[in-house]
């Protein structure tokens, strides 16, 4: 326990999450460890932080072993590192028997994601780890087709257009369409929500299935489209971010940014502070 405790502090607790890793040349000269890996048993922390839920799981060779969630707010900065020891108390892995780690790149929440991404990096940095960045709508995706062959989703007809959406204020979106497969067809955008919206999609004579934090608010609109409830979990990263270590799709840690799509906007409060 002292040990974890130690590199949990150490590596990316130091500067409060928030600040990413920088500085110091890697093996291989790039910030990057690792490369295919190949009859080996892979164990991969899994970090999901995008929305309003701060999700982590440990995976082995691409099946999930355990899994922390919580979404009682935007309490990512603390929970996120709390998560992680207790996964590797539970499972009785030590921090440097990990094989990678991989975190849900976006796009999403800017704070949620810089967490993450930056405990991420802190922990792949510190242990010597190759950093894996699954996009997030991907592992959504992934998540409501595991839901489907479990039988969670009333769906009867799985031959459709999926539509993972994470929600962007008011109608607009960060969406992308994925076929039954979780094939990706066409490129994630940020979308202000109308009836005229993914009609290309739509109107191919196969349902068209909407879920994720800014799918509700879309099902009104869409006409034709079938809302299922289906939440973002690290899980949905443990199959892809194995697939991708297999084939060396590493990143450098050093510069890795999350895949944010849209500037961060500041904006002046219309509150009088005096």
């Amino acid at each position: 326990p002292k040990r974890h405790e130690a590199v949990l502090r150490g590596v990316a607790l130091e500067n409060g999450f928030m600040n990413d890793v920088t500085g110091g040349a890697c093996a291989g000269g790039n910030g990057s460890w690792g490369g295919k890996l190949q009859n080996h048993m892979s164990l991969i922390l899994c970090i999901e932080t995008g929305t309003d839920i701060c999700s982590v799981g440990i995976a082995k060779d691409g099946e999930l072993l355990s899994l922390r969630e919580s979404d009682e707010g935007r309490d990512h900065a603390r929970k996120v590192g709390v998560f992680v020891d207790e996964l590797l108390r539970e499972t009785g892995i030590a921090p440097d028997e990990l094989d990678a780690v991989a975190v849900g790149k976006g796009p999403g929440s800017y704070t949620g994601l810089r967490i993450g991404v930056s405990f991420a990096k802190g922990l792949c940095y510190g242990l010597q780890k190759p950093l894996i960045a699954v996009g997030s709508l991907d592992a959504l995706t992934e998540v409501a087709r595991e839901d489907y062959e479990a039988g969670i989703l009333s769906v009867s007809d799985w031959d459709r257009a999926l539509c993972p959406m994470v929600d962007a204020r008011r109608m607009e979106v960060y969406a992308q369409v994925f076929d039954a497969e979780g094939r990706p067809q066409n490129e994630v955008t940020a979308e202000v929500i109308d009836a005229g919206s993914f009609r290309e999609f739509r109107e191919q004579g196969r349902p068209f299935v909407i879920f994720g934090s800014g799918a509700r608010k879309c099902a009104d609109v869409l006409a034709g489209a079938e809302f299922v409830e289906v939440a973002p979990s690290a899980r949905g990263l443990a199959r892809l971010a194995q697939q991708a270590l297999d084939e060396g799709r590493t990143e450098d840690i050093a510069y890795f940014e999350p895949f944010y799509l849209k500037d961060f906007v500041v904006t002046t409060s219309k509150k009088s502070l005096f």
